[in-house]
Order: C-alpha cells, then structure tokens, then sequence
C-alpha cells in the first residue's frame, strides 16, 4: 500500500509506503512508530474513510469494522445509552447494552449525557461503543491518549477484558511502547514518514502474564535489537 498526499504549495508528500501487512485473525496487532508516521492515516484507509491511496486491503465483504478515535466523538445532544444504540449490531438487546455496561464500568452512566462525564468515563463509553457494533474488525486510534498514566492502564487492561471476552480481530495503533508491549499478540514497528514496517514481533507472554516487570524485561530486549524505533521510552 501507497499513500502521498498534495501539499498546500503542490509538492507530493509521501505518508506511507510499500506498507505490507497480514493480521490474523482474533488477534490483537499493535502499530507502533512515531508521532505524525501515518498510523491513523493507516487505520482510516484499512476503516474505508480515505479511498485515495493504491494497492489492496483484504478484508471479507460484509465484515463489521468498529473504531475507537481519539476523541471519544459523543453525540452531545444523545445519552451515554442513545450513543451506544445508535450505532449497535441489528439484534443488540437491552440485556445486550446491561452487560456491555456493566463490563466497561458505565452502568450507572447510561441516562448522563456525555458532557457530564470525565475524559476516562467518555473512553469506557466510546469502548462500549466499539464493542457494541459486533465487530469483526476493531480499530483503535491511540484510545487512551492524554490520560494520566493510571487511568490509561486501568482502561488498556479493561480493553483486554472485554476483548478477551468476545475476541475480534483488533489493530491498535500507539506510540507507547509499554501499552503496545502490555497489548500486543503481534507487535509492528513502524518507520518514521514514509511509514513502513520494519519489523513484526510476537510477543509469547499471556496478556495476563505481563506484569510491570516482564513489560520491562520485554522492553529492554526490544530497545538492544532495535534502538531505533526505542528513542524515547
């Protein structure tokens, strides 16, 4: 896959290229590089919000893809609970929206409306979200961006509960190697603009089993093989 954009002056700005890729199934693959690399410009092509880039994306015809942006993007004027429905698979239940909210911390939330919520509280509704399109593909733009570091791990390890409950193929994308590290079946390092992979890792440790520590020790081995993509951890 290829992407060049047209600069205001006219000039060709390559953002992403000979970018090859396979993700397996129910897995979750991690993209890691840079800031400004082009991995939310991946995650729109791969989403079908940005046509204009050449070669191919593989994906079964009628698959459901739900995406987690940045910002939570609530409809200010609809509840917690008229956010959820108003994008859930066709034959999402009330049962279905209980256990979803429950799962994700927002139970008594559903009735608010989304500018009375927290950034943290507005993430969990946007997961809850995601979750509840039934996806067969999940993407996730940098979800716990610009959240106090406490609050972001209790998030990441909330997205492996419900993901662990109801596995989907996921692709996240991050420039925080201990979240790509925490998360990760398949770990890609990305180069900076023209993005590009430069290496795939699969990282062989449970989710589970990835303590602060063993997140460090995994670190620290990533950094010695390629301390390129580890400048700044």
């Amino acid at each position: 896959m290829d992407k060049t954009y047209v600069g205001a002056d006219g000039t060709l700005i390559p953002a992403i290229r000979d970018f090859v890729l396979a993700v397996e199934s129910e897995s979750m693959t991690v993209l890691m590089g840079p800031s400004g690399c082009g991995k939310t410009t991946l995650l729109r092509i791969i989403a079908g919000l940005d046509a204009r880039y050449t070669g191919d994306i593989s994906l079964a015809p009628d698959a459901r893809i739900g995406l987690m942006f940045q910002d939570p993007r609530l409809l200010p004027w609809r509840t917690v609970k008229q956010n959820i429905e108003l994008v859930a698979a066709p034959g999402f239940t009330e049962a279905d929206l209980d256990r979803l909210a429950h799962a994700v911390g927002i139970a008594d939330m559903l009735p608010r409306y989304p500018q009375e919520l927290s950034l943290g509280l507005a993430r969990r509704v946007a997961l809850a979200r995601a979750f509840a399109t039934k996806p067969d593909l999940l993407l996730l733009d940098e979800p716990f961006v610009s959240l106090d570091e406490r609050t972001a791990d209790r998030l990441r390890r909330l997205l492996l509960d419900v993901w662990s409950a109801r596995p989907t193929t996921a692709i996240l994308v991050t420039h925080n190697a201990r979240e790509a590290i925490l998360l990760a079946d398949q770990l890609v390092l990305l180069a900076p603009r023209p993005t590009h992979v430069v290496a795939i890792e699969t990282i062989e440790v449970p989710q589970r089993e990835r303590t602060p520590e063993v997140i460090e020790t995994i670190l620290a081995d990533l950094m010695r093989r390629h301390p390129a993509n580890f400048t700044a951890v």
